[in-house]
């Protein structure tokens, strides 16, 4: 997943001040770190809230100058300049929100409910400046006779548009409301994220009788023994919601009442009728976000947002995601079926439910590949696949990651790696943070610290939720970690890769259904024999991965894809069904989503990837853009075929997708990147043969 902060733009200023105490505020100047990077160990709380004020007060002042300015506008004094109008915002909301979401405290949390409605605010006040709008929009008319590079041509473009969908053109009693509703989003958002850390943090499941960790591994069980007592209850066995806990317990406990109880938990985050529930809270959102789209001329949010994107409009991904559902849900079915002899074997009369998906098709896994998952887990050290990742890097695009310690860090989880290019010059710092703790939301995700521009090189993090070490036992990956490393590793590469000439166009400043690109094509080598022999080693012998082993995890490569594919576009028609709506007048949420999920037959043993009231990527910025994973997916299988082709670490076709996607950002037109690396559009062939649907 891709993660975007909420503040604008980013440039570079010397400044000081000061705070109450005589103490340097590090955010009012460039950082005097190793390549500027944050300076954590010195940063404190009351750092934050004296730089977000310096920081929209420099801004204004910035764009005062551009209104000011007496010379004609052109592309360099009103575009460059707006692009590069924020270089302590940029400092500050760089550190600010990637913590809040990966190193969050409740005086962080609180700091960030007050902030919101300031910030948004601010960004009103620079969207709905109408004589600032004027200057860009003067610039915008006088496009064709600029002579403008390619780039040049984007940012102007995105830039006006960004003015226009941001309500330039409204009217003043419009601009009024529409001020009203950005504010209440984006204190509504914020809280709506923490009513599932919340949940998340609220849910632990101990158990204090050995027999009821039947099925469970070892190393496993030693872990929740470790999480126990560090959580002051020696002696037990502690098991949460995050995916390093739950989705081993669902996948492995004998105990079946212990695992409905741990799913149920799971998917009733946000619906609980107490002080975290987000029905309100999401039903708020969507009709604000209604309202704020019919202000601008369309009839639903979706039309609003894909507008935007290569999709373009609701019937375009409606009918994707359709036609996808057509060939997923009868192989889900098909599944379901399997799963239910297996339970039938057993002879307990049992039937299937939604928590005994992951536990009887690891046992069918077994059955049909003669593979557990916990036999290949050895072979997952995360270091070797972190390793397997960096080296695949290497041979496709010539680049090298190296471990920094004298480079300050805000965890000790955290680790700091510079990213050189084949001829030794610097392209980035890259930071992994791939622990669970209170403070981090679950899930993974990417987000940059420093945008990519001209000479200026980004600062980059990859942030996860993996099992950690305990004891002698390092953390050992299962297939869907090893995917998601090597998945945001790809988002990381599209950052650092970047060679924009402005921030507004670099890296993943692409739009929604184009951004997974090259996460997900970067998915595609984890699992390659090759690859595997490169770092696949067992953690304790050193021995790299056997052939056999290799031949079962590609047999099965197959597997399970009718439900994985199936609540992956039951979240994504969720989504869309929400922001398709014309009208909220009487909206029940939860209702809502069960008659959509009856409408599109939805079997009762799967649910949608994520329900409403907990589906954090639709307020934090994958709103009616969740289908992009599919999308993406087209995008990426076809790409992939590439590689196939001609090799996978092919050097001219890894360079030719170098330069033509990860280098351009959103340079040009994503379609026309796309071509001028595959040379055609991407067919659905490939995405459906490699999910075995046809």
């Amino acid at each position: 997943m891709l993660k975007k902060s909420l503040f604008i733009l980013s440039a570079s200023c010397m400044m000081y001040a000061c705070t109450s105490t005589g103490e340097q505020n590090p955010f009012l100047s460039e950082f005097q770190t190793p390549e500027g990077v944050p300076p954590f160990d010195q940063i404190k709380l009351e750092h934050y809230e004296p730089a977000f004020m310096k920081g929209i007060e420099e801004q204004n002042a910035r764009i005062q100058a551009i209104i000011d300015n007496a010379e004609a506008p052109t592309f360099d004094n009103v575009i460059v300049a707006l692009d590069e109008s924020s270089p302590i915002l940029s400092r500050v909301g760089g550190v600010f929100y990637n913590l809040t979401e990966a190193e969050t405290t409740d005086e962080l949390t609180a700091l960030s409910i007050k902030m919101a409605p300031i910030m948004s605010e601010h960004e009103d006040n620079i969207s709905l400046n109408k004589a600032l709008f004027a200057k860009v929009k003067a610039v915008y008319d006088q496009r064709e006779n600029l002579n403008l590079t390619r780039e040049q041509e984007r940012l102007l473009e995105k830039t006006y548009k960004g003015f226009v969908r941001s309500g330039a053109n409204l009217n003043d009693e419009q601009q009024t409301r529409l001020r009203e509703i950005n504010k209440q989003l984006s204190t509504l958002g914020i809280t709506f994220s923490n009513h599932i850390l919340n949940e998340n943090n609220a849910f632990k499941l101990y158990v204090d009788n050995e027999a009821d960790l039947a099925g469970l591994p070892a190393d496993f069980i030693a872990s929740a023994a470790a999480e126990a007592k560090a959580d002051g209850q020696e002696g037990k066995w502690l098991f949460t919601l995050h995916n390093a806990s739950r989705l081993p317990f669902l996948q492995y406990a004998d105990n079946r009442a212990l695992r409905e109880k741990i799913y149920k938990a799971y998917i009733n985050r946000g619906n609980n009728n107490d002080e975290n529930d987000n029905k309100q809270v999401i039903t708020q959102i969507v009709s604000l976000r209604l309202e704020k789209a019919q202000m601008m001329g369309y009839d639903c949010y979706s039309n609003f947002v894909l507008d935007n994107t290569m999709a373009k409009n609701k019937e375009a991904v409606m009918e994707f995601l359709n036609n996808l559902w057509g060939y997923a849900l009868p192989k889900a079915k098909a599944e379901a079926a399997e799963l239910q002899q297996l339970m039938d074997k057993e002879g307990k009369g049992e039937k299937l439910e939604a928590w005994d998906w992951w536990y009887y098709t690891e046992k069918l896994r077994k059955e049909k590949y003669d593979l557990k998952e916990e036999e290949i887990k050895p072979y997952f050290k995360l270091e070797n696949v972190r390793e397997g990742a960096f080296t695949c890097a290497n041979k496709l695009y010539g680049i090298t990651l190296t471990k920094r310690t004298d480079i300050p860090v805000y965890h000790p989880d955290v680790e700091a790696f510079e990213v050189k290019d084949s001829d030794g010059s610097l392209l980035g710092i890259f930071y992994v943070d791939y622990f669970p703790r209170a403070g981090k939301r679950g899930g993974a995700w990417m987000n940059n610290y420093r945008e990519q521009q001209a000479g200026v090189r980004p600062i980059i993090c990859n942030v996860c939720s993996f099992t950690k070490p305990v004891g002698d036992t390092p953390s050992l990956l299962t297939l869907d970690e090893v995917e998601t490393l090597f998945h945001e590793f790809g988002h990381a590469l599209h950052g650092l890769l970047s060679q924009c000439q402005y921030k507004g166009t670099a890296g993943t400043n692409v739009v929604r259904d184009f951004v997974e690109l090259p996460s997900q094509i970067n998915e595609h080598w984890a699992m390659e024999p090759e690859v595997l022999k490169m770092y696949a080693k067992h953690y304790q012998t050193g021995e790299a991965i056997p052939e056999a082993l290799i031949e079962k995890i590609l047999a099965q490569k197959t597997f399970n894809q009718g439900f994985i594919t199936t609540e992956l576009l039951a979240a994504s028609i969720l989504d869309m069904n929400l922001h398709n709506l014309t009208s909220t007048e009487g909206l029940d949420v939860v209702a809502y989503e069960k008659e959509a999920m009856d409408q599109l037959g939805l079997i009762g043993e799967i649910a949608p990837r994520y329900r409403t009231t907990y589906f954090n990527h639709i307020v934090g910025g994958y709103a009616a853009g969740y289908y992009s994973y599919s999308w993406a997916n087209v995008l990426d299988n076809d790409a992939y075929e590439a590689f196939v082709e001609h090799g996978i670490f092919d050097k001219e076709t890894a360079m030719k997708f170098r330069n033509e996607v990860l280098a351009k950002g959103d340079s040009d037109d994503p379609m026309t990147l796309y071509k001028n690396f595959r040379g055609a559009e991407p067919q659905l062939e490939p995405m459906l043969k490699n999910r075995g649907m046809k």
